[in-house]
C-alpha cells in the first residue's frame, strides 16, 4: 500500500506526516500536493514558469501579478524547499513503474523523432512489463497487429521482429503490409 499524504501545504500537515509515519512504519508513504501540482502546470502552460513535473524548483518567466508570484512563493517555500517536489510525480512512478512494472513506449519513426510542431516523442504509451513489438503494434491499432511486418528501433535504426521484448523508453516504428 501506498499513503499519498496529500495537502501537505496546510499548517497542521508536517506534524501529521510524522503520526502517519510513525503509526504505519511499513508503509510508503509520500507528502504530496495536488494543488501545488495543478498550479505549476496551469503555469507552466500559460508561459509564466518553466517546470517539468517532478521538479525541485521552477523559473519565472513571464510577468506575473503579485498574487501569482505570491502563490508561487508559498508553494516554493512550503512545497518543493522542505519535500523536494510536490510527490505527484514521485506517485505516480512509485505505483505505474514500480509496483505495477508498466514501461513507458514511444511510437516513433525511423527517420524522424519529432512531430509537425518540433515536439521529440510526443506520445507516450504504458504497456506491461513483458510486452513484445507484436504487442505494442496491436496496442496501437488492431490493423497494425494483423498487418505487422517489422518493427524498426527509432534511436539505433535496428530492425526488430515481432518477438522483440520491449525496454523501457523504446522507441519504436511499426512497419505494416
Amino acid at each position: 500500500m501506498v499513503i499519498a499524504a496529500n495537502k501537505i501545504d496546510r499548517p497542521a500537515a508536517k506534524e501529521n506526516l510524522r503520526n502517519l509515519k510513525s503509526t504505519y512504519p511499513k508503509l510508503t508513504i509520500i507528502p504530496c500536493s495536488a494543488d501545488s501540482e495543478l498550479a505549476l502546470r496551469e503555469a507552466s502552460k500559460a508561459g509564466l514558469i518553466d517546470y517539468i513535473p517532478g521538479d525541485s524548483d521552477f523559473s519565472i518567466k513571464g510577468d506575473l501579478n503579485e498574487r501569482q508570484k505570491t502563490a508561487l512563493n508559498n508553494i516554493k517555500e512550503n512545497v518543493l524547499k522542505p519535500f523536494k517536489s510536490t510527490g505527484i510525480q514521485e506517485i505516480l512512478n512509485l505505483i505505474v513503474l514500480d509496483l505495477l512494472k508498466y514501461i513507458a513506449i514511444f511510437p516513433a519513426s525511423a527517420n524522424k523523432l519529432a512531430d509537425s510542431k518540433g515536439n521529440v516523442l510526443p506520445d507516450c504509451f504504458l504497456l506491461p512489463e513483458n510486452s513484445t513489438a507484436l504487442d505494442f503494434a496491436y496496442f496501437l491499432h488492431t490493423d497494425f497487429g494483423k498487418n505487422f511486418i517489422k518493427a524498426v528501433d527509432a534511436r539505433t535504426r535496428q530492425a526488430v521482429g515481432k518477438n522483440y521484448k520491449l525496454k523501457h523508453r523504446d522507441a519504436l516504428e511499426i512497419v505494416t503490409k
